[in-house]
């Protein structure tokens, strides 16, 4: 069982050693790179690759690691309990989440816990015990929760806090870089095959020129640069505005696709603006 990528997907040699290693290693994936490298669809498409199901778990400021076991709820069962309805099912009262739900698949799946950077500091120790040894206690019903079969798990980070070292120890760790240009040429193919060369090379020429223009507070990412290529191939009278952006005239077309604050649409139009001197 290898994932090499999809056709959707273009995952590097070095991605591709990572998601199998931590698979052989019956370790979580954790991930990381700047926003729209890919990180969340990676998860997507490990489970398309290798033909498995796909739970997602989406963390959020308020996000417990209970959640992602399950939740009683106590004040439903008082409620029914004042009404004379009968309360003696317990179990009918918990929400399982989605470890629960991974754990008892009869079949694997790939469990993705995206952003764990966005809880609390604590939230990724709570998880140590049940991602590593794969099994947590239920209180209300007396019982061990066991995984049927060990989930793949893919943790991704957007490194907005510092992750605990415990938890660090019991990942394998993959940064994914922003893409080259011969890499993002072979993404941008796989959105839109038959794209006309010259289209494509000066919409990547460019928007590695915005990208790496000094200054930039949010360099755009390659979802960004999708949606602009995307614009360009609806709207063909553009074609005539990049040609003349290409030949360093104006702004490029559908700027608001790539920089999204004003201090950085700023200071293109400083850029376009600036005299040229020969």
């Amino acid at each position: 069982m290898n994932f090499q990528g999809t056709q959707e997907y273009v995952a590097t040699d070095e991605l591709s050693v990572a998601v199998n290693a931590a698979i052989r290693l019956e370790r979580p994936l954790l991930v990381k790179g700047e926003p729209g490298t890919g990180k969340t669809m990676l998860a997507f498409q490990v489970a398309k690759g290798l033909g498995k199901r796909l739970i997602t778990w989406h963390v959020k400021s308020t996000t417990t690691a209970q959640q992602g076991l399950y939740e009683y709820d106590a004040v439903a069962r008082l409620r029914d309990s004042q009404l004379g309805r009968p309360v003696d099912d317990i179990e009918a009262y918990i929400k399982k989440g989605k470890l629960w739900e991974a754990f008892e698949s009869e079949e694997q799946v790939v469990l993705l816990i995206d952003e764990i950077d966005k809880a609390d500091i604590e939230f990724p120790n709570d998880l140590l015990q049940e991602l590593d040894r794969m099994e947590f206690y239920c209180y209300e019903l007396d019982r061990t929760v066991f995984a049927r079969r060990r989930p793949i798990v893919i943790i991704t980070s957007n490194n907005e806090k510092e992750l605990p070292d415990a938890f660090l120890r019991r990942c394998f760790f993959h940064y994914i870089a922003f893409p080259d240009p011969e890499t993002m040429n072979k993404i941008v193919e796989t959105h839109f095959p038959g794209l006309p060369e010259t289209l494509l090379k000066n919409a990547l020429a460019k928007f590695y020129e915005v990208r790496n223009m000094p200054g930039l507070k949010k360099r755009p990412s390659t979802s960004e640069l999708i949606d602009w290529i995307k614009l360009l191939v609806y709207d063909r009278s553009s074609a005539e505005e990049l040609a003349q952006w290409q030949a360093g005239k104006g702004l490029p077309p559908y700027l608001g696709a790539l920089l999204k604050n004003e201090q950085d649409v700023r200071l293109m139009e400083r850029v376009a603006n600036k005299p040229k001197f020969r």
